[in-house]
């Protein structure tokens, strides 16, 4: 890359130097905001063993959902096996390692890891299966489980807008876990809709500065409806 321009031109580009048996992050809420084009590229290249960070794993057939299809995935840290009925026959079976966290305590993981914290205490899951082989604590009468957050080689996430030199913004509820899983990546890659020249976005409305990431490309998203509901 030419000096602080991190924009990349085609999947192969964005992601060089991933292989098998590496922790990734993708960001995204159901089909909301996620990666579709850095997920198709993971696909492609075939990487195994994957240790795969996401709120939930798409839906089967599209998102990663083509992860699961090629086994591609040995463990899944999410929150919710949602509408995918491949990730719970894996779940069940025991084919894929699952480890649920709670969705906030999930977020706040992988927050802190972008942070530097290397682990924190949450009430959430105390005196539950969540807390079982962690410390605990019991603080000002309250007891607490011992958390470690979550870092990861590579990073993938969806934006709204970027510009040449990285910095991100993320549209609406595309926000979900996006931000926070682009500061805790060795190696982020942003796929946008919009790529500016520097200058161009109001530095007020950056959500992720460019220095947290390394690679952005402009993609093109299929974007489709997870659950349609219509008025009657």
């Amino acid at each position: 890359m030419s000096g602080f321009n991190k924009v990349v031109t085609s999947y192969e580009e964005a992601l060089a130097g991933f292989t098998d048996n590496m922790t990734v992050m993708v960001g995204g809420f159901g089909l909301c905001g996620i990666p579709e084009g850095l997920i198709e590229q993971v696909n492609k290249l075939g990487a195994t063993g994957l240790t795969a960070i996401s709120n939930n794993a798409g839906v089967d057939g599209f998102g990663l959902g083509k992860w699961l299809e090629k086994r591609q995935i040995s463990t899944m840290i999410g929150s919710y096996v949602g509408e995918n009925e491949l990730f719970e026959k894996l779940l069940l079976s025991g084919e894929m390692e699952v480890i649920l966290t709670p969705q906030g305590t999930l977020a706040e993981k992988i927050r802190a890891g972008g942070a530097g914290i290397p682990a924190f205490f949450t009430a959430t899951g105390f005196g539950t299966q969540v807390a079982d082989g962690k410390e605990t604590r019991e603080i000002d009468g309250r007891n607490y489980v011992l958390e470690p957050s979550l870092t990861a080689d590579f990073a993938l996430v969806k934006a709204w807008k970027a510009d040449t030199m990285g910095n991100l913004i993320f549209r609406k509820t595309a926000m979900n876990f996006n931000p926070m899983m682009a500061t805790a990546g060795k190696i982020t890659v942003a796929e946008v809709e919009e790529i500016v020249e520097p200058g161009e976005l109001d530095p007020n409305y950056i959500h992720t500065p460019g220095i947290y990431v390394q690679r952005v490309i402009k993609g093109e998203f299929e974007k489709r409806i997870e659950q349609r509901t219509v008025k009657s």
